[in-house]
C-alpha cells in the first residue's frame, strides 16, 4: 500500500487549532446529562478515518504531531476543569496510540457509564514505560500524568467464513476464506462467547499496536 504525501502543513495547523477549540469549548455538563460519556477523536483531514484507493495516509510528524498532541492535552485540561465542578466521580483519560498516533483521543464518562471503558483494551505489560522524550515540547506535560500500557487489537469473528450466502459471489467467499486462514496463522488470541451471537461462537484478536492510557 502506497503512502500519500501530505501537503499544506500551514493549513493543517489551522485545522488542528479549530479542532482543538471546538472540543475545548464543549459543554460537558449538558452533554453528559444526556449521554454520560463523551470523546474527542482526531478528525482532521487527511487523518479523518477515510482513505481512497490503495493508499495510506502517513502518521503526522514534527510540528504537526506536536500540535495535535498539545491539542489533546489542552482538551484534557479543559474537560478536567469542567468535570471538577460537577461534584461527582468521573473517568477522564487520554488514549495515546503507538504507532497509530491519529487514533488517539480524549475520553470521559460519568454516572452509569463511569466504568464503561474499563475493559476496552487488553492490559499490557506493567513494566513498560511511556517514552515521553519522543514527544518533544509535550514531554513535561505528559510526565505530569500517570500512564498505563495496553494493547490495541483488531477483532474478527469466526462467522466470516461460515456462510457463503452472505457474499456477492462464490469467488468473494473463497477469497475471504483464504484471507481468514492466512490470518489465523499469525499470532493471536481466541475468545469464546458464553453464548453464540448470531453465527459467531468465538472471535480472534490480533495486535495492532500499543495504547497508553494517561490521567491523574
Amino acid at each position: 500500500m502506497k503512502e500519500k504525501k501530505i501537503r499544506g502543513h500551514k493549513r493543517r495547523l489551522k485545522q488542528i487549532e479549530h479542532w482543538k477549540q471546538f472540543h475545548v469549548a464543549a459543554n460537558l455538563e449538558r452533554i453528559l446529562s444526556s449521554w454520560h460519556h463523551h470523546y474527542a477523536k482526531i478528525r482532521i483531514y487527511p487523518w479523518n478515518g477515510f482513505t481512497w484507493g490503495n493508499s495510506k495516509t502517513p502518521e503526522p510528524k514534527g510540528k504537526t504531531r506536536a500540535a495535535i498532541l498539545n491539542g489533546l492535552l489542552d482538551i484534557y485540561d479543559s474537560w478536567q476543569k469542567q468535570l471538577d465542578t460537577l461534584g461527582e466521580p468521573y473517568y477522564l483519560k487520554i488514549w495515546l496510540y503507538e504507532p497509530n498516533f491519529t487514533e488517539s483521543e480524549v475520553v470521559c464518562a460519568t454516572g452509569d457509564k463511569l466504568h464503561f471503558y474499563d475493559a476496552t483494551f487488553l492490559k499490557g505489560n506493567d513494566t513498560e514505560v511511556l517514552n515521553t522524550k519522543q514527544y518533544g515540547s509535550a514531554t513535561n506535560t505528559l510526565e505530569t500524568l500517570t500512564w498505563e500500557h495496553y494493547i490495541e487489537e483488531s477483532h474478527f469473528e469466526n462467522d466470516y467464513v461460515d456462510d457463503p450466502e452472505i457474499y456477492a459471489s462464490l469467488k468473494d467467499f473463497q477469497e475471504t476464506k483464504r484471507w481468514f486462514n492466512r490470518m489465523l496463522k499469525k499470532p493471536h488470541r481466541t475468545t469464546a462467547y458464553d453464548k453464540p451471537i448470531g453465527n459467531s461462537t468465538e472471535f480472534y484478536s490480533f495486535k495492532k499496536g500499543n495504547v497508553w492510557i494517561g490521567g491523574e
